[in-house]
């Protein structure tokens, strides 16, 4: 099946916090370090040939730590993108996990070098590799799943108990040195269909809507920017607590060009 991706993608700092420490890396789309939010919601089509990737990061730590990790693991899923997309024909699990590697490393050696001991970014990542779809997590940043009213999360929070009595400590993010532990991101795999919708989005979103309120609004089935600006919307209207990224998804079947020579036929009968 040959299909094209519709998506779009929106950061926001939310009501609450004084600085965003969100960041996204959308076909090449990323913020500054230092930012305000996207201010926007942005929209995009591309096809399933160019294998789109797409990911967005919650950083964490101290001073301005979070912005940096976030940012760092942006740029380097950039860079290892341009330099290995080739892979995704072929190789698509392999350019997952040695992308989170990468993405590890660039947080760990900035650490290291800063002399910093707490920072880290959670990551949510979809890879459209041909006819497939990979979906990719580390931390408590969530992707799920919807097509035809039926609506799945795809991804694991890597947190340790439960969370009753605050947010609990995640036990896996990128920034963990490989001598303390070895980050094991979780990653489903799906066949691209035609109508399947893939909502990555950040905490921010996740703690301020239930998961029935968010199905309740991909089952609007909106386009893509209407749906990230109503998700955005309702999370900011029930306190906006935590910056808030959301990416949305769409996979639209293309159809086949009709011949040239049935074309002309049509054209000479007229």
């Amino acid at each position: 099946m040959n299909y094209d991706i519709e998506y779009a993608y929106a950061c926001h700092r939310g009501k609450v916090r004084s600085n965003n420490e969100d960041n996204f890396w959308c076909c090449g789309h990323m913020l500054p370090e230092i930012n305000d939010g996207s201010g926007k919601i942005s929209e995009e089509r591309c096809s399933s040939r160019t294998f789109p990737v797409l990911a967005l990061f919650d950083g964490m730590g101290g001073e301005s730590c979070g912005e940096v990790a976030a940012k760092l693991a942006a740029e380097r899923l950039g860079s290892y993108y341009q330099r290995n997309r080739a892979k995704l024909k072929h190789r698509a699990e392999e350019f997952v996990q040695e992308a989170c590697r990468e993405m590890n490393r660039a947080v760990c050696s900035y650490a290291a070098k800063n002399r910093i001991s707490t920072m880290g970014t959670t990551l949510a990542m979809a890879v459209f590799a041909g006819q497939k779809l990979y979906m990719c997590n580390v931390g408590d940043s969530r992707i799920y799943q919807e097509r035809n009213g039926a609506f799945f999360r795809m991804s694991t929070d890597h947190v340790q108990g439960n969370g009753l009595f605050g947010k609990a400590p995640l036990t896996q993010y990128l920034g963990i040195p490989e001598d303390h532990m070895v980050i094991q991101p979780s990653v489903a795999e799906i066949d691209c269909q035609p109508d399947t919708r893939i909502m990555l989005c950040s905490d921010g979103i996740s703690d301020m809507l239930t998961e029935v309120e968010i199905q309740a609004i991909l089952n609007r089935r909106k386009n893509a920017s209407d749906t990230v600006h109503d998700l955005m919307k309702l999370a900011l209207e029930k306190g906006g607590r935590d910056n808030a990224t959301v990416i949305l998804c769409q996979v639209h079947e293309r159809k086949a060009k009709e011949p040239i020579r049935e074309r002309l036929k049509k054209v000479l009968q007229l």
